[in-house]
């Protein structure tokens, strides 16, 4: 591998660089997912959590963070955002927290999939079928080894 950056001249390409390369990436992502999600009325990330919600007709909270990799105070605050529009529901039970579906909710669960559908369409002529499965795997890996460190998105 080509050694781009080196301490004693300051000689940095930036797009060879794999942090600001994935940085630039995830902000170009970020912005087609938003104007992809637009007309849900939804983040992407709120969006996400509502589908799961949706598709299980109930989750426990904590079960939801693991699976959109989320620290517990960040799906608190999402989960208050929905509820507050009526879109779940949640009922308390000691130390866990159930997180139900509703009817409001369940009638955006066309549009988010529209939404998924749309997202998805915003790459899949750029990458193979192959490459975006590699693509996947890698970043796993790095996401594996690198730790959890940041992972709201």
């Amino acid at each position: 591998m080509n050694k781009t950056c080196q301490s004693n001249t300051h000689n940095c390409k930036l797009e060879s660089c794999l942090f600001f390369s994935s940085t630039k990436l995830a902000r170009t992502f970020k912005k087609i997912a938003d104007e992809s999600f637009v007309k849900t009325g939804l983040s992407p990330s709120h969006a996400f959590l509502l589908n799961l919600v949706n598709q299980n007709g109930e989750i426990h909270q904590k079960e939801l963070g693991e699976l959109l990799h989320l620290t517990p105070s960040t799906i608190t605050r999402f989960v208050e955002k929905l509820e507050r529009k009526h879109l779940i529901s949640r009922k308390s039970e000691g130390k866990h927290v159930l997180i139900f579906k509703t009817e409001k909710g369940e009638s955006l669960q066309a549009e988010i999939v529209k939404s998924w559908d749309n997202l998805h369409s915003a790459y899949k002529d750029i990458l193979t079928e192959q490459e975006t499965e590699q693509f996947i795997v890698i970043a796993n890996k790095l996401l594996s080894k690198l730790g959890d460190a940041g992972e709201d998105f």
